[in-house]
């Protein structure tokens, strides 16, 4: 990895898992990194564990719930008082076949976490995102992508209305990537000198799972998926590599070259994610039900 000393880092969910190791790559190679946890304690811990082992990282724990509006204007506040540039938001965090719930602003719990907590943070950063030359917006989807489907008179699931978990997994993965393809886009067309891009970590061992593990189904294959899967470690490489790799372009998705294990390579998302009339709809929903929009 190049040396990352004078860059600013955001990693969304950055106390555990992918983020972790994200976070960790990043102190270690000279970047400047802004853990976001909803758990400030567990943000902390997080720190402290990193710091043991790269002393000279220099890290700063921040409180963000993507749960709540409030809590995202509140972060990006703080962000803004403390920083001068952002180099790269990499919107890590999430979560993965909840039983159904809403946010504190009503919204369906994948689809509010995973993309519009992420979309409004990433609308309020944009001005910094602007003023930072070669910067930018990394989405960590999900293989999950290719089972979700948009419906846009039941977006949110209303009241659980035809909820699955793995339904809203996916989804709120597909939003993602319809997100991070129209963000670029949008980009281009005003000229602004900084990319999106997604990523996928594959089949990585992380606690993203806990909701299957007591599922009977998990229990038969578990055994079997520890054989197959990736440490997060490994997990992780496919989003460190979008975020700092000096050659990745606008618009790119990575991905385990192995498909769902291996090392991190450009692969290829499915003809969903690139349905533009999906990505306008989503775009215009997403202004409307954050009431917050880009200003590009």
């Amino acid at each position: 990895m190049r040396d990352l000393s004078g860059k600013v880092i955001i990693v969304t969910g950055g106390n555990s898992g992918l983020g972790f190791e994200s976070v960790k790559a990043f102190a270690e190679n000279g970047a400047t990194v802004v853990l976001a946890s909803r758990d400030m304690q567990k943000g902390e811990d997080a720190k402290a564990e990193i710091l043991k082992e790269y002393p000279k990282g220099k890290i700063e724990v921040l409180e963000l719930d993507l749960m709540d509006l409030e809590s995202i204007g509140a972060f990006v506040k703080q962000f803004e008082e403390k920083y001068k540039r952002l180099d790269v938001l990499l919107n890590n965090a999430g979560i993965m076949t909840t039983p159904y719930f809403q946010t504190k602003d009503g919204f369906e719990g994948q689809m509010g976490t995973n993309h519009l907590g992420h979309f409004a943070l990433t609308a309020q950063l944009m001005k910094m995102i602007k003023a930072t030359p070669g910067s930018r917006i990394v989405n960590v989807s999900s293989s999950a992508h290719r089972f979700g489907k948009m419906d846009f008179d039941n977006l949110l699931f209303k009241d659980g209305k035809g909820y699955s978990p793995m339904k809203a997994y996916g989804r709120s993965k597909l939003a993602n990537l319809l997100f991070t393809f129209e963000l670029q886009r949008h980009m281009d067309s005003s000229g602004i000198d900084a990319i999106a891009v997604a990523s996928h970590p594959g089949a990585s061992r992380t606690n993203l799972d806990r909701y299957l593990k007591g599922k009977f189904l998990f229990k038969l294959i578990g055994p079997l998926f520890g054989l197959l899967s990736m440490s997060q470690e490994k997990g992780a490489l496919t989003q460190i590599r979008a975020s700092v790799d000096a050659n990745v372009k606008g618009g790119q998705f990575y991905g385990p070259h192995r498909n769902m294990t291996g090392y991190p390579v450009v692969v290829k998302s499915n003809e969903a994610s690139h349905n533009l009339a999906d990505a306008r709809k989503l775009w215009v929903m997403s202004e409307e039900l954050t009431g917050i929009s880009f200003e590009f």
